[in-house]
C-alpha cells in the first residue's frame, strides 16, 4: 500500500525534532453545496529541525515514532 502524502504548515517548532503541521481539507457539504474547510493537525518528525514556523512542507506517513508522531517531514514545498 503506498504511503500517504499531505501537505500543510507548520504552526509550531518548539519540540525537539518535532514539528506540528496543520493540514486542511475542503470539501462540499452534503446538504448546503456550500465549501467547508476542515482543519487537523499533525505531529510531524523533523531530524534536522530545519523548518520553521509558516513553513509549506510535505509530510509522509511513516511507522509509529512515538506516542505522537506517525508522519515525517519529506521537502519544503514552494
Amino acid at each position: 500500500m503506498p504511503k500517504r502524502i499531505l501537505q500543510g504548515v507548520v504552526v509550531s517548532d518548539k519540540q525537539q525534532k518535532t514539528v506540528v503541521v496543520r493540514v486542511e481539507r475542503r470539501f462540499t457539504h452534503p446538504l448546503l453545496k456550500k465549501t467547508v474547510r476542515r482543519t487537523k493537525h499533525y505531529h510531524a518528525h523533523d531530524e534536522a529541525m530545519a523548518h520553521k514556523v509558516g513553513a509549506q512542507v510535505s509530510i509522509e506517513e511513516t511507522r509509529p515514532i512515538s506516542k505522537l508522531k506517525r508522519w515525517t517531514v519529506v521537502e519544503k514545498s514552494a
